[in-house]
């Protein structure tokens, strides 16, 4: 999709689809001062029957009566319940109408800026139509049909084109996470992702480091081995290094899970939905695709990001329930489920990123319980922090790019519910009780003080059967946690 800004009258805009926006219950289209004379009568029915209902669309043909050969009208309900999300949620619905009606290319008139700011305006028109005509069919003979290009009419073009090249940039990073999360098992191994963070880094001049079986085992990295010991494919611990801040400036480490296909290993799954366990790669498919965009974006930031990936399968080179492994900080943890072992690999990121690079700032993301989806559904994701000034500032990036999350305790009766009787800990608590935040409870033991918030994305990483539709997250991964970063990084 080619994006270009445009400060032409919208009347005078030659173009397949003109489309504007509108107000419940309001009989203008925003932005859109002046109506030809010779479809006015045809656009005012139009507008009382689209009546501004909040993702409606309604398509007007002009019959070559104005330059335009059609005017779409995008209801965006009642202003007072205009979010951050409202203008992203119906371009996406925008862009849909033009891909049906195979338009080649179709033109968007941003909304006044008494609605909303024009730099956020054009953020979300930008976000929502591109990631909306983003469609994975790598793997279909009949490909797609072709995606329409987009002009977005503004007011002044210079201060806003800057806006709109690093949104595209982070709608990118979103879809690049997607595509790679969306890779079946057979095509996606540890060693494919290690190769995608090598394509990344040499494009974009970063430093990447990926550690084998053998140098893994030798610098004891437990929790990687055990859970990656029972596949064919090698596990890797992927490393990537973008120095883009001052040069002493302590880094923030992002880590992301990538278990390339779960099956549960020896405490193995149900075989119900079992297809969907590709998906337990999108933890570090969104730090892959943070890593990409923020080099693009050239942020003045330092960020490592670590990604263990392992594949856990059943086999006779197994781990097992009972088994105790010793983690990369030291710390012993008993196996009572080989189900649960997200955690032991991330245990072995945390701790190592943060020995080897004093951080600042971790923060990991992880597609890690399905208590998170009991707890919170399938359009929030769940946060754990043991630092208040941090998980502040992810909730405020949170309401602004509206990848939404809820906060959960942590405190030290949790903490005493993975406590072993043969080990430092167990790899569950007990029973199904806070099974979010005793696996997090897990992951706290890995920290030593460096502060830190883990992002639970088990509910919000894919689309599933609950979740809220939303026209800019096509069926399959979400790439959830890759604009909430970003915009993270842009305000630090």
């Amino acid at each position: 999709m080619k994006i270009k800004i445009e400060n032409t009258n919208p009347i005078k805009k030659k173009t397949e689809m003109l489309c504007g926006f509108v107000l419940e219950n309001s009989d203008k289209i925003l932005g859109f001062n002046k109506i030809n004379s010779k479809i006015t009568d045809s656009v005012k029915q139009s507008l009382r029957d689209n009546n501004g209902v909040f993702g409606r669309v309604t398509v007007i043909p002009t019959n070559n009566k104005i330059t335009a050969k059609r005017i779409l009208l995008a209801g965006i309900g009642r202003k007072e319940k205009i979010s951050n999300d409202t203008i992203r949620f119906v371009s996406g619905k925008i862009a849909q109408k033009a891909s049906e009606l195979k338009l080649k290319e179709f033109t968007i008139i941003t909304p006044p800026s008494f609605l909303t700011e024009n730099i956020s305006s054009t953020s979300q028109i930008t976000e929502g139509c591109k990631m909306t005509l983003n469609k994975f069919d790598k793997f279909k003979s009949k490909k797609e049909c072709s995606v329409p290009d987009l002009s977005i009419l503004v007011s002044d073009s210079k201060k806003i084109a800057k806006n709109i090249k690093n949104s595209e940039i982070i709608s990118e990073g979103v879809i690049f996470a997607r595509n790679i999360s969306n890779l079946p098992p057979n095509e996606c191994t540890p060693t494919t992702l290690a190769n995608f963070a090598k394509m990344i880094s040499k494009k974009n001049k970063m430093k990447c480091i990926v550690f084998s079986r053998n140098e893994l085992y030798k610098k004891g990295f437990g929790g990687i081995i055990a859970v990656g010991q029972g596949s064919k494919n090698d596990p890797k611990l992927i490393v990537m290094e973008y120095h883009g801040g001052k040069q002493n400036e302590k880094p923030i480490v992002l880590v992301g899970k990538a278990v390339t296909f779960d099956t549960g290993g020896i405490s193995l799954k149900p075989g119900e939905k079992m297809d969907e366990m590709k998906f337990d790669k999108c933890g570090g498919c969104t730090v892959l695709g943070i890593m990409k965009a923020l080099s693009e974006l050239k942020l003045p930031v330092n960020v490592i990001g670590v990604i263990p990936s392992v594949e856990n399968m059943p086999s006779g080179e197994s781990y097992r329930p009972g088994d105790i492994i010793k983690l990369y900080n030291g710390k012993t943890a008993e196996i009572l489920n080989t189900d649960a072992e997200g955690r032991l690999i991330l245990a072995d990121a945390l701790a190592y990123g943060e020995k080897r690079y004093s951080p600042k700032v971790i923060i990991d993301f992880a597609t890690l319980t399905g208590a998170c989806i009991v707890a919170l559904g399938n359009n929030m994701a769940a946060i754990v922090s043991n630092d208040e000034k941090l998980k502040q500032k992810i909730k405020e990036s949170s309401k602004r790019t509206t990848e939404e999350i809820w906060e959960l305790p942590l405190n030290d009766d949790y903490m005493d519910m993975i406590k072993s009787d043969v080990a430092d800990m167990k790899n569950i608590g007990i029973g199904r009780a806070a099974g979010t935040i005793t696996a997090a409870a897990f992951l706290r033991n890995a920290i030593e003080k460096t502060p830190w918030v883990h992002i639970d994305i088990a509910g919000v990483a894919w689309t599933q059967g609950a979740t809220k539709s939303k026209p800019y997250n096509p069926k399959g991964a979400t790439g959830f946690g890759v604009r909430l970063i970003l915009d993270y990084l842009q305000k630090i």
